[in-house]
């Protein structure tokens, strides 16, 4: 082998520093480089107890949590566990029951506002009770108006039919069809009767119901408010409500 002169051997000494740099430094980035273009680092223990870190979420602990640390090494949010299909879909159902909850506590709240509103005392609330059941009573009262007339309509259908007392299949067919209309008529109006007093039924559990529901507003609305401050009543959660009811 020929040896190289001085100069040359200094030459390709200097080229090959400057390939072992280049290619350094290129090691160095492309390590450097998921990192950067990475939001952080992620670490987790896996299910043999292995403390895992990588810059981006590792697969061997995808079905646990995980935590993504900042470059300073604090950590930045908690990575929780990748659900299944099965698993994604109890968490909506088990989110829209606490949705709904929250819905019908929110619900409850306005009514028992409404509620308070609407018969700030006693004297209210059966003034508007009383009002009820006179509005039924009246219908009842119409009815049974209805069946007074209906009976004087029946005495002079019966005086028309004396003419044919030996005999009632020659009254005229006129007659005997008045005769049955007003039999029904009548207990038509007997039935309605019958039920409008359900009707008053209905009304006075009803008034019931919320006279008992208002007591306990009544009561925490003039309660003295705890060391502290208590809330509202209409706004205390209405866990005592579904007893009243």
């Amino acid at each position: 082998m020929t040896p190289l002169r001085p100069h040359r051997a200094w030459m390709a000494a200097r080229t090959l520093a400057l390939a072992t740099g280049l290619a350094a430094t290129g090691c160095t980035l492309a390590w450097a480089q998921p990192l950067a273009q990475g939001s952080g680092i992620y670490t987790c223990i896996d299910k043999n107890g292995r403390k895992l870190t990588a810059d981006r979420p590792i697969v061997e602990c995808l079905d646990r949590e995980q935590r993504e640390l900042s470059p300073s090494g604090t950590v930045r949010r908690v990575v929780g566990p990748t659900l299944t299909e099965q698993e994604r879909a109890a968490q909506e159902v088990q989110r829209r029951k606490e949705q709904e909850e929250r819905n019908r506590i929110a619900d409850d709240r306005r009514r028992d506002r409404a509620l308070l509103a609407r018969y700030p005392d006693k004297a209210a609330h059966d003034a508007e009770r009383a009002n009820a059941i006179a509005q039924v009573e009246e219908v009842s009262n119409a009815a049974a108006k209805r069946i007074v007339d209906l009976q004087a309509q029946r005495k002079t259908l019966d005086v028309e039919l004396e003419f044919y007392r030996n005999d009632p299949l020659k009254a005229p067919m006129a007659l005997r069809r008045q005769l049955a209309e007003n039999d029904e008529g009548i207990l038509e109006q007997q039935r309605f009767i019958t039920g409008q007093d359900r009707e008053k039924r209905r009304v006075h559990q009803r008034f019931d119901i919320e006279l008992g529901q208002l007591r306990r507003l009544w009561a925490m609305q003039h309660a003295a408010p705890a060391p502290g401050g208590a809330p509202p009543a209409a706004d205390i959660p209405p866990a005592a409500a579904a007893a009243g009811r």
